[in-house]
């Protein structure tokens, strides 16, 4: 009985929102995150903070392409389903440049992006074969730790967005959107969800068929970006006040 307990728990076909394979892993990452940058601030000088936070995008990095190189190996990679040009699975890769540049624009970008895109993938997670496969740990890493990366940012190196940030954050995510479309017609793929839902739960299923959801989602990405944007805004005006 403890076996088959053990099996339901940690081998579903699939991760379900609430479930133990989805909130542990997010209470893990709110833990470590929390030591990471309190450790940052108070240990470290500039150089080793910035050298933490490289090495640990360049980690994210490593998984992403060792993930890609082993379904490579197994003879089954579809270049229309499987390469990394989903949103987070493409910021998984060029995360390291931010970190090592650590440019101001890129930051402007990243946030928005991260914040509004990998979170809603934290909430509503789109795995299709849970603990311990492979896809489950990458999943994890590269979602958990992109929040980990900007946050970091936020607090440790005290970058701050602005308000054209999120129009500049918008108009880069217009371009990315155009180069997924172009890609997907090319081949006849559904990256970025542009011609198909997901799976799984997602907010895409309160926003009507396709290509409906689209047309909703472009038009609550700037509401959302402000949104995101309002803490550093009451931040800052608290601070003009004192």
């Amino acid at each position: 009985m403890n076996f088959l307990i053990y099996n339901a728990i940690f081998f579903s076909s699939r991760v379900t929102i609430g479930s133990l394979q989805h909130i542990l892993p997010i209470l893990m990452a709110v833990l470590f995150c929390t030591l990471f940058i309190k450790y940052a601030k108070h240990r470290w000088g500039k150089t080793q903070q910035k050298n933490a936070l490289y090495v640990f995008a360049c980690l994210i990095s490593l998984v992403v392409i060792v993930f890609h190189a082993h379904k490579i190996s197994l003879g089954n990679y579809n270049i229309s389903t499987d390469l990394p040009l989903y949103l987070c699975s493409l910021l998984g890769l060029i995360i390291p440049v931010f970190t090592y540049y650590k440019k101001y624009w890129m930051y402007e970008v990243l946030l928005f992006w991260i914040i509004g895109g990998t979170l809603q993938g934290v909430l509503t997670p789109d795995i299709a074969i849970g603990f311990p496969s492979f896809d489950y740990f990458r999943y994890w890493v590269v979602h958990l730790g992109l929040l980990i990366v900007i946050f970091y940012a936020t607090f440790v190196f005290n970058m701050r967005p602005k308000l054209k940030s999120v129009f500049k954050s918008f108009l880069a995510l217009q371009v990315y959107v155009i180069i997924m479309v172009v890609l997907n017609k090319l081949l006849k793929a559904n990256y970025f969800y542009l011609n198909e839902k997901p799976e799984s739960a997602s907010l895409l299923d309160y926003f009507g068929a396709w290509p409906w959801y689209i047309v909703v989602v472009q038009l609550i990405v700037i509401p959302l970006f402000l949104l995101i944007y309002l803490p550093f805004y009451l931040s800052n005006k608290g601070q003009k006040h004192h």
